[in-house]
């Protein structure tokens, strides 16, 4: 019998217990609300950044997909004489290399240092294309945790302007709202910085990915140019 009472009450108590942390638990949104107006600024910056991600994500990806017949077809038909047809083939497939081979294309029968120049020209405006959005988003995995920062110090400011009002009357409530402000701000801007940062190093790595898929192509395209020659 004393052991079922035992049981029941450690039972009681685990309730009252578990019911207390709940009650106690951190609210993430009061949390944040806390930081400040400093706040908006950061969510702002959040929201730019993961729409960059995704938007130059998906658009690196399409620029990197590649028809692994494209040169082959290409060589057949330039080989043939078959201008035309090479260009329109280029024109179907629409995407970094197609346009890049088009123009050289377009330049055959001009000197071969004319012809590469052309395409050299046509492949940094796609770089720039597939690196659109990139300096902003190295701008946001800077800026966020310097503006976290100035959270933290307007916080602290705050926090020792309530100390010196209240002289002798001082307690944690007093001085809780500023520190709030700053550690909050502070983990709120490091999170914000650490993803764009992450964010913006995978992008460049795949934009270097194309990139050297559109030097390969390049090469390739200008032996092929040589081959009749030889």
């Amino acid at each position: 019998m004393s052991l079922l009472l035992f049981i029941q009450s450690a039972v009681t108590e685990g309730s009252e217990i578990a019911a207390e942390v709940a009650e106690n638990e951190i609210n993430y949104i009061d949390m944040a609300i806390k930081g400040g107006w400093i706040m908006i600024p950061l969510l702002l910056l959040s929201f730019v950044a993961v729409y960059i991600f995704f938007e130059r994500y998906f658009a690196i990806k399409k620029a990197a997909t590649e028809d692994l017949s494209f040169m082959n077809k290409i060589k057949d038909y330039i080989l043939e004489g078959k201008l035309d047809s090479a260009l329109s083939l280029c024109e179907q497939v629409d995407n970094p290399v197609s346009r890049m081979i088009a123009k050289g294309i377009s330049r055959i029968g001009r000197p071969l240092q004319d012809v590469n120049t052309a395409i050299e020209n046509v492949g940094n405006l796609e770089i720039s294309r597939l690196e659109k959005g990139l300096p902003t988003l190295a701008t946001v995995a800077g800026g966020a945790p310097m503006i976290g920062f100035l959270g933290t110090v307007i916080g602290m400011i705050k926090a020792f302007f309530d100390m010196a009002s209240a002289g002798s009357n001082i307690d944690v409530g007093v001085l809780s709202s500023g520190i709030y402000t700053a550690m909050v701000t502070t983990v709120a801007g490091l999170v914000v910085g650490i993803i764009a940062y992450f964010a913006y190093n995978f992008l460049v790595a795949r934009v270097e990915k194309v990139v050297f898929t559109l030097e390969a192509r390049t090469m390739e395209f200008m032996d092929l140019l040589n081959e009749p020659a030889a």
